[in-house]
């Protein structure tokens, strides 16, 4: 039997990059299959939701959504670990990773269609990739279906003519916390990656590929470009940090964006799923935040407050949750 993984994804997903980079730095043989139009059978196969990534097990068992796919190789190729064997710190970076995946998507998928210059970027970049070999006339097509899909969709993560402004002023706000963290470290716990790298990674070197998101980064923050560059190809440069040498930097990204805004938006979606609530609006950071909730985010949120209710003793945690404002919303 082949020990190697199939990863089916695109370089567009931030969640497929995401799987790669992991696998990468753990060095289990895989197999990368662009996702495309003409490489759909094993796909078809195995896939339970039309989503990337699919990772298809050598034991030929279909695995979907980065963060169980991680969790679940993680088991069975715990060396070398992405996990701080500090509890507190090891939680954080779970904390980090949700925020990630769910709020630093907003970032990425806002950018990738809210302009013109990123829209035609994307829309070519994905109907190339998804149809590798077709004429120019084919390819427009393509590319004006690919824009018609995609564009009315950043209502999904929240992206509305009153949230713009928020969450580009989080994404800035975010890279500028990141730089004099990163300015001292080769990634955000240390000299090794964590859990928290690869989606928070996932959303920014995807963004960075966009014209408009990519051109601030550029700009603006070397530090973190080099990361970005850093985690296409992430491997151990030196260990996990403790906690103490990392707060300076890294708790105004608790305190400014995941206590602050992240915490209560994924709260407030929750609630509104369990109501049933087709909008829901909520205070973030003193402005006001209204879009349909998301029902994957409540489950992720279930997710994430099982780890923390797993963490022992939790008197350090808790100290550092209460002071950034992420506790409430953990304890549910």
């Amino acid at each position: 039997m082949s020990s190697e993984y199939r990863i089916h994804g695109i370089e567009l997903s931030p969640y497929s990059v995401k799987v790669r980079s992991y696998f990468r730095y753990k060095g289990i043989p895989h197999r990368w299959i662009p996702r495309s139009l003409d490489v759909g059978g094993e796909y078809q196969k195995y896939s339970k939701l039309p989503l990337v990534p699919l990772v298809v097990t050598p034991e030929n068992e279909g695995i979907q959504d980065s963060t169980p796919i991680i969790e679940r190789v993680e088991a069975s190729h715990p060396e070398p670990s992405i996990h701080p064997a500090d509890p507190v710190t090891k939680f954080i970076s779970a904390l980090l990773e949700e925020f990630g995946d769910e709020w630093g998507n907003k970032w990425m998928f806002h950018y990738r269609w809210a302009r013109e210059a990123d829209i035609l970027s994307a829309a070519g970049r994905i109907a190339r990739s998804m149809m590798p070999a077709v004429d120019e006339a084919q390819l427009a097509n393509g590319i004006a279906m690919v824009r018609e899909r995609m564009v009315p969709r950043v209502s999904f993560v929240g992206s509305n003519s009153v949230t713009a402004p928020q969450i580009e002023d989080s994404f800035r706000d975010t890279l500028a916390i990141l730089e004099p963290h990163l300015a001292t470290r080769n990634y955000l716990f240390g000299n090794r990656p964590a859990f928290a790298d690869f989606a928070m990674w996932g959303q920014l070197y995807n963004a960075w590929t966009d014209p408009t998101p990519g051109a601030i980064i550029n700009a603006t923050t070397p530090n973190t470009l080099a990361w970005i560059h850093r985690m296409l190809w992430p491997r151990i440069e030196g260990d996990f940090e403790p906690w103490s040498s990392l707060a300076p930097t890294l708790t105004p990204l608790l305190q400014r964006q995941v206590g602050r805004l992240f915490m209560p938006w994924t709260v407030a979606n929750a609630a509104a799923i369990a109501k049933g609530s087709d909008e829901f609006s909520v205070e973030l950071g003193g402005r006001t935040w209204t879009q349909k909730p998301q029902k994957y985010h409540a489950k992720s949120l279930i997710a994430l407050r099982e780890k923390y209710q797993a963490v022992g003793d939790k008197g350090a945690l808790d100290s550092i949750l209460d002071a950034t404002g992420c506790l409430a919303g953990l304890r549910g």
